[in-house]
């Protein structure tokens, strides 16, 4: 049994009772592949490899003409925000978003820190495709205890697809703990 108040044991299992399920919207992405979009964010990378932006080099290349930068992956299925009501939504940006982290808030696991996210790229993407995604819960660590405070590292896998073909993934994981205000002020 996980150390701990009943409120946080209990929430700890109400997580545990996600893990391998599907968390998050699932679906395709609201608009295919394209080029105005890869060409903002060239320019915002300040990344100049013309296989992004000039058709006429891209398609002397061995993908044969222009391709999305590996790591838009996320921006293709992101929805577009409805900024109404958001702080009703607890912060998310979509209608009907199901927050899976609810129940460590609610035990008291309130501070929210990233520790570490990885991509695997299988392939580039090419203009006019579309990208759906499925986020699984994989694992939510028993409590720990970190300087910060208290927590439970959380970790969740997004498979995203062209088609029926998996592109790439990414492993995203954070910490959900309790602040020790003590130890953040030493």
């Amino acid at each position: 049994m996980p150390e701990g108040t009943s409120a946080e044991r209990k929430a700890y299992e109400a997580m545990q009772a996600c893990i391998g399920k599907p968390i998050g919207p699932t679906g395709t992405g609201p608009d295919p592949v394209n080029q105005p979009m890869i060409r903002h964010w060239a320019a915002a990378f300040e990344d100049e490899n013309p296989v992004y932006t000039d058709p006429a080099f891209a398609a002397k290349t061995r993908f044969g003409g222009i391709v999305a930068p590996p790591l838009m992956l996320q921006t293709w299925t992101m929805p577009t925000p409805k900024l109404t009501g958001i702080g009703e939504r607890g912060g998310s940006p979509t209608e009907g978003s199901v927050n899976v982290l609810a129940p460590l808030d609610e035990a008291g696991f309130v501070a929210t820190l990233a520790t570490n996210s990885e991509f695997e790229v299988l392939r580039y993407l090419r203009l006019g495709e579309s990208v759906s995604t499925e986020t699984i819960l994989e694992s939510v660590s028993e409590r720990k205890r970190t300087r910060l405070g208290p927590g439970h590292f959380v970790t969740w896998v997004t498979t995203y697809r062209a088609g029926d073909e998996v592109v790439g993934r990414q492993m995203f994981r954070m910490l959900k703990f309790k602040p020790d205000v003590e130890a953040l002020l030493k």
